[in-house]
């Protein structure tokens, strides 16, 4: 299954509010004043309970079917994101170095190892001024290469060396 949404049974207390449990994560148990309350605090109690479970390094449960009406919960986007890519890592059966050490690859041989890459200018927010980023990249420049300190593109990415900027000239 690759969704996350986990069924939540919301069940109402006789002194009021809502005790919230998830059949399929037991150790996420928590309670709210009101429905929407409930659901609220629900998510974070469920992010922490699957947190122990990456902790553990066990696998996570997987979400049960919801019965006709019942409420789902979801982890928050980015939790989600993490929590397919720890998925992935179990199902395949690797540890955090073995995917550091293929997204290493990938981005060795890709368009990240351009973008890393002093030569290439960074151009900045918008917002920043088009001379202080030059300056900035080029002062990053290899050895043998020039230091002007010029606002104008330089010809190196061009492939051809720069003519000696004399600046003031």
């Amino acid at each position: 299954m690759d969704g996350f949404d986990y069924p939540v049974v919301l069940a109402p207390q006789p002194d009021g509010g809502f005790l919230v449990s998830f059949p399929d994560v037991p150790e996420a148990i928590t309670q709210g004043e009101d429905e929407q309350e409930a659901l609220l605090v629900a998510v974070d109690a469920l992010e922490t309970a699957l947190s122990f479970y990456i902790d553990a390094r066990a696998r996570l449960p997987v979400p049960g079917k919801p019965r006709r009406g019942q409420r789902t919960v979801r982890p928050s986007a980015l939790e989600c994101a993490k929590l397919g890519v720890y998925r992935a890592m179990t199902e395949q059966g690797i540890r955090k170095t073995e995917l550091t050490r293929r997204a290493l690859a990938r981005a060795a041989s890709g368009l990240l190892a351009r973008a890393v890459d002093a030569v290439w200018p960074w151009r900045g927010p918008a917002s920043a001024p088009q001379e202080a980023t030059w300056k900035g990249v080029l002062a990053a420049r290899p050895s043998g290469h020039h230091s002007c300190a010029s606002a104008s593109p330089c010809r190196w990415r061009a492939g051809r060396r720069p003519r000696p900027h004399r600046p003031g000239a």
